[in-house]
């Protein structure tokens, strides 16, 4: 059977030329593997991230493969901030095609006592800021359509040990993921939801340098490997272009099979 899709047609379907995009949490690992692709198919990105040193380093190189990269330091947990990242977007590119919410911390905590602390700076990077930011996007998305990724975690269906915090904002990231969908749909904005798996990144650096963590955790794998930051460019790709015009509210992991291992 002979294919319809020409190379060229195949290669336009999910090209960025031209699109504008917003990455957070951009500055390492994740969202700096995700902005690389990104700007790898012909997109401009403005990196947000609030790690300044890493922020810059990661401007360095990738703008060392394309001029269309921006950034801006910024701490997306304060409300008042994610209107001028925004802006600034809006000034630098002209336009919000994509965005990504992929910033997140992890403060896990033994005990049954989690910190008021601990779970308030929790909620408010990884949900609130994903909140925000959508909420400040999509007013610009409504005349043009977009598409718009929650980096959610495998933690949004399963619980791992002694981090409420981080389990709790990732399950509601993915059902304002869903919420944001319906809401948005009337405007062609589409909201997916990307779970990683384990990957290997500095949020996990501890487990990997551990052997018995290590192994625990490969043993949950079916592909026999940790994920790498890179594993996430395809899918993300995927759902920022025309290729997925027709995929909203969903929910993707990028686990190595993990979720779906019981024995």
């Amino acid at each position: 059977m002979t294919s319809t899709h020409t190379k060229s047609g195949i290669e336009t379907l999910f090209s960025l030329a031209g699109k504008k995009a917003i990455v957070s949490g951009a500055a390492r690992g994740n969202g700096k593997a995700i902005a690389s692709a990104l700007l790898d198919c012909g997109a401009e990105v403005l990196l947000l991230d609030v790690l300044p040193d890493a922020l810059a380093s990661s401007m360095a190189e990738l703008s060392e493969k394309n001029s269309l990269v921006h950034s801006l330091c910024v701490d997306l947990s304060v409300e008042k901030n994610i209107q001028h990242a925004a802006n600034y977007a809006l000034e630098k590119m002209g336009a919000i095609d994509i965005l990504v919410n992929n910033a997140g911390i992890s403060l896990p905590q033994e005990g049954t006592r989690y910190s008021t602390d601990n779970w308030r700076k929790t909620l408010s990077v990884n949900l609130d800021a994903a909140f925000w930011l959508a909420s400040e996007v999509a007013e610009q998305m409504k005349s043009t359509g977009g598409s718009i990724i929650n980096v959610t975690s495998l933690n949004a269906e399963l619980a791992f040990p002694n981090n409420p915090a981080y389990m709790a904002s990732k399950g509601a990231l993915r059902q304002l993921g869903k919420s944001m969908a319906l809401d948005y749909a009337q405007y062609n904005i589409r909201v997916n939801n990307v779970g990683p798996g384990y990957m290997h990144t500095a949020m996990t650096e501890k487990s990997w340098n551990d052997t018995e963590l290590y192994e625990a955790r490969l043993q949950k794998i079916p592909l026999g490997r940790w994920g790498e930051p890179e594993d996430l460019g395809g899918i993300i790709i995927f759902l920022a272009s025309q290729a997925s015009s027709y995929i909203t509210g969903q929910d993707i992991y990028v686990d190595g099979g993990w979720m779906i291992k019981g024995l």
